[in-house]
C-alpha cells in the first residue's frame, strides 16, 4: 500500500475551508535567520520576495499582516531548556540586529511584531487574541524555518481554532529534506500546503 493510500485511509489530507477574513503571519524572517553572515541564517531571499508579494497585497486590501521574531533577554539564555538543545538560538538577544525583521520583507511601521521566546508564534504571546479581535478566520503562515517555528505556529494556529494555509514557496529552511518532510506532514494533518500564486488569487477574490 502506498504512503498516500495509508494517509487517505486514515482520513488525513482533507481540504481546509477558506474563510472570508484572512491574515498573514510572517514567522521569523529576522536577520538572524536571513543574513548569512550569522551562523543561524540561510539564504531566504526568494522566499522573502514571494512572501512580500502576499503581504503587500494583503495590506493593500486591509487584511492584517503580522510578523514574529525570537528575542531573548540575557538571563533567559541560562534557564530555557530549548537553548540547551538549540544553542545557536541564544545569539538572538533582544536589541540586537539579529532579531530585527529583515527590511527585504517590506515590513511597514504599522505592522505588529510579536516577540516570542519559543518555536510557536502562539505560545506565551497575544497572537490568538490579536487575530480573534480582528475577526480572522483563516491564517496564512509563511517564514522560517519550515521544520521549526513555521510548523509549530501552524500546529498551534489549528489548535487555536483557525483554518491554516501554507504557501510552500514562502517558507524557508536550512536544508531541503526537513523542509519537504514537514510540508508533507502539515499538508496531511494541519493545513493546506499551496503556493503564493494560489494565495494571491484567493486574496483578490475576497476584495
Amino acid at each position: 500500500m502506498s504512503q498516500e493510500q495509508v494517509y487517505s485511509d486514515a482520513g488525513f489530507g482533507q481540504p481546509v475551508p477558506r474563510g472570508l477574513k484572512p491574515a498573514i503571519v510572517v514567522v521569523d524572517f529576522s536577520y538572524g535567520f536571513t543574513d548569512t553572515q550569522y551562523p543561524t541564517a540561510a539564504d531566504m531571499s526568494a522566499q522573502m520576495a514571494a512572501t512580500r508579494g502576499l503581504t503587500d497585497k494583503a495590506r493593500g486590501l486591509g487584511m492584517p499582516v503580522i510578523y514574529t521574531t525570537i528575542a531573548y533577554q540575557p538571563w533567559e539564555r541560562a534557564s530555557l531548556p530549548w537553548l540547551k538543545k538549540a544553542t545557536g538560538m541564544a545569539a538572538l538577544l533582544a536589541g540586537s540586529r539579529l532579531v530585527e525583521i529583515d527590511a527585504a520583507t517590506g515590513i511597514q511601521p504599522g505592522d505588529p511584531v510579536i516577540v516570542k521566546h519559543g518555536a510557536s508564534a502562539f505560545h506565551g504571546t497575544n497572537l490568538a487574541g490579536l487575530l480573534t479581535g480582528a475577526g480572522v478566520d483563516t491564517v496564512v503562515v509563511t517564514g522560517a524555518t519550515t521544520s521549526g517555528c513555521v510548523r509549530a505556529t501552524v500546529v498551534d494556529a489549528v489548535q487555536s481554532g483557525f483554518n491554516v494555509l501554507v504557501p510552500r514557496d514562502c517558507c524557508a529552511d536550512r536544508a531541503q529534506a526537513p523542509h519537504e518532510a514537514n510540508l508533507y506532514d502539515m499538508n496531511q494533518k494541519y493545513a493546506d500546503v499551496t503556493d503564493a500564486a494560489d494565495i494571491a488569487a484567493w486574496l483578490d477574490s475576497l476584495a
